[in-house]
């Protein structure tokens, strides 16, 4: 099925993509989460005049792709943790955190994994699609009987973040005036976000916590869960940090700047106030825009070329307005992405990634670093381009429990920690094999 969104000087064409024209890869990259879904593709048509480009065509694109109240559950569950006293100084009232779980907590309440996710995944780690979730877990080959995280043996919990928009309180989500929050959404850092699943934690009973363990986004998560934790009077056993780091560099603030420009400047953004648009009238491209930044930041030079080089897209000739076949997978990207996330939580989530800094107010990088008590396992991706190696490094050079970093050699860059089980499986389940609580 055809439809058009009209942008500032072009159109947009959605064109569904069955499951069976893309790659096992592209099913499980950072920003899609994985899963089989249909996606879709980006095709440029002429360009509308100045005011055909402010009329809305007809869409199936919903204003925004965040869960609300009112859709399907699926295998969510929710906390209330209170009222959040955020970093920046500003209160986040009513707190709710959506979360799903696998395995049984044991009498000891001492074989709980915690998971935490990236940028725009959530709480489905692992199983199907269906009602309420709109793709299949993310990490099903990591999580599961028999998996390298053991829900035979393990009690796994996965919430989805604070900003986000999948059920935990975002943006999107009902304010104290009974509209959503849309512009009026404060900021919050990666040390609000573990402050409430500290409190998720002691709702559901849990004192000690044998693994927590995160990858990009939720790797910064992990990190600050080593240092948060204990202080809260929560144990973390051993923790995880896959591609990611310890502080965000600059490198990658450049690499943000564009994509929230990009979603900043959509005119259907509203400032972030838009929520009550009509369907095909929020901001899907400046959210599209900004995914097909980011996704060249997930991937590798080296897969780009080779798989792609300057090949056109099916029979068009880019010398006459026709598009490359990477121009057209970033395309196809970008549209998935729009149709099941959030604009506001993009940006929301971006910047608390931006802010990260573990040694801040802590003496800087290295002391906080030489104050992790945890056992800690550091993996990178040998060609990541958003989270350098030597990031991951600089985390197992100076965490006093770490055991040498780990690389995985992949074509796939940043998303690798999604693609290349066959390397990770065996490395996090060795290492969650040597817990202290390993049942």
């Amino acid at each position: 099925m055809d439809t058009t969104v009209q942008g500032a000087g072009t159109s947009v064409q959605w064109t569904t993509m069955s499951d069976e024209q893309q790659r096992p890869e592209d099913r499980a990259d950072d920003s899609d989460r994985g899963g089989a879904r249909p996606g879709a593709r980006w095709q440029r048509t002429s360009g509308p005049s100045r005011a055909q480009s402010r009329r809305l065509e007809p869409s199936t694109f919903r204003a925004s792709g965040a869960w609300r109240p009112g859709d399907p559950v699926g295998d969510r569950r929710f906390v209330d943790v209170g009222t959040l006293e955020l970093e920046g100084g500003d209160q986040l009232p009513s707190v709710q955190v959506a979360y799903e779980t696998w395995g049984t907590l044991n009498a000891a309440r001492d074989n709980a994994v915690l998971v935490l996710h990236a940028l725009t995944g959530d709480s489905h780690v692992t199983g199907e699609a269906g009602p309420g979730h709109p793709t299949a877990g993310w990490w099903t080959q990591m999580v599961g009987p028999g998996a390298p995280i053991d829900t035979d043996r393990y009690y796994v919990v996965a919430p989805n973040v604070v900003g986000g928009c999948q059920g935990t309180t975002g943006p999107s989500s009902t304010a104290p005036d009974g509209a959503p929050w849309g512009s009026a959404f404060p900021m919050v850092t990666v040390r609000d976000q573990v402050a409430a699943e500290i409190e998720l934690s002691k709702a559901l009973g849990i004192t000690s916590w044998t693994l927590v363990v995160g990858a990009s986004m939720g790797g910064l998560r992990a990190l600050e869960w080593t240092l948060l934790g204990p202080e809260a009077g929560i144990e973390v056993e051993s923790a995880a940090i896959i591609a990611s780091a310890a502080q965000t560099p600059g490198d990658q603030i450049a690499w943000a700047h564009p994509q929230l420009t990009a979603i900043h400047a959509d005119p259907r953004f509203r400032g972030g106030d838009y929520y009550d648009a009509a369907d095909g009238d929020g901001p899907h491209v400046g959210l599209g825009v900004a995914r097909s930044i980011a996704h060249t930041t997930y991937r590798s030079a080296v897969e780009f070329d080779e798989r792609f080089g300057r090949i056109p897209q099916g029979g068009d000739d880019p010398m006459r307005g026709g598009r490359f076949a990477v121009q057209s997978y970033l395309d196809h990207h970008a549209s998935k992405l729009a149709r099941r996330f959030d604009a506001n939580s993009y940006v929301v989530l971006t910047e608390s990634m931006l802010t990260h800094d573990l040694g801040r107010d802590r003496g800087g990088v290295t002391t906080a670093l030489q104050s992790v008590r945890s056992r800690v396992l550091v993996v990178g991706v040998d060609t990541d381009r958003l989270f350098l190696p030597a990031e991951s490094e600089r985390i197992a050079r100076w965490v006093p429990g770490a055991e040498p970093a780990r690389l995985l050699r992949s074509a796939y860059g940043h998303d690798g920690f999604l693609i290349e089980f066959d390397q990770l499986g065996p490395i996090v389940g060795e290492f969650l094999a040597g817990a202290r609580h390993h049942r």
